[in-house]
């Protein structure tokens, strides 16, 4: 889940269309305060934030959250003014990991954020190798899984399947990405083996198998609702 916070809805629809588009599930905001409340209850995966903003501005919500140890960890791109190198280089210090310039492009935002969401991908696997999503927790070192305080125990596969879902909330991914991926090899076989991997995974993880959502001929995504706590 992608959060877009900008108070100007034409740029901030057109954002959310583009994000959308790419396979992210994408939340708009259009201050910095309402984005600071919904953070009491959930997390998004990444935070693209503009600096002016009404009633808590850019700045002042992004120290917010690198000041919370909870909330630290979430990937923040800082959207600043054209020319403004103060606010690039106050975000950055500040701990945001990159900053687009407006105006921007669609592809240009798409790509930074694919960026960032790989830097911090690699940092998270040489760190605890624990995560945490609503009510799931993954310690991927010792290959764990807890719904609660339930231990779930998973097959190979089925804890390759989740680990991929967690790693990416949000993403789609086809059939054929989730085979080549698990399964490591080149050409897919029986669509049916990816589907009843998946069918026993949501079994096995109760209550939290039915964030495992099925895109209609195109595969599946993990799906948060929305007063679920997130990375």
């Amino acid at each position: 889940m992608i959060w877009y916070v900008e108070d100007d809805p034409s740029i901030r629809d057109i954002a959310m269309y583009a994000l959308q588009a790419t396979g992210f599930t994408v939340q708009g905001f259009a201050d910095g305060l309402s984005c600071w409340t919904a953070l009491q209850k959930r997390q998004p995966t990444l935070i693209i934030l503009d600096v002016m903003l009404p009633q808590m501005n850019g700045v002042e919500l992004l120290t917010r959250i690198k000041k919370r140890p909870l909330l630290a960890h979430i990937p923040v791109i800082m959207a600043t003014a054209k020319g403004s190198e103060y606010d690039k280089i106050q975000s950055l210090d500040l701990g945001a990991d990159d900053y687009l310039v407006k105006p921007f492009g669609m592809m240009e935002m798409i790509a930074r954020v694919k960026a960032v969401l790989r830097r911090c991908t690699k940092k998270e696997s040489t760190s605890t190798g624990l995560q945490q999503l609503g009510n799931l927790t993954i310690d991927r070192r010792q290959r764990k899984v807890y719904v609660g305080s339930t231990r779930v125990i998973l097959t190979y596969k089925e804890f390759e399947l989740l680990a991929s879902f967690v790693q990416r909330p949000g993403f789609v991914f086809s059939r054929e990405q989730l085979y080549q991926k698990v399964w490591n090899m080149g050409t897919m076989g029986d669509t049916r083996t990816v589907d009843m991997h998946i069918r026993a995974l949501r079994q096995k993880l109760m209550d939290f198998g039915s964030c495992i959502k099925t895109v209609r001929n195109v595969g599946y995504r993990l799906e948060m609702p929305d007063d679920s706590q997130n990375f």
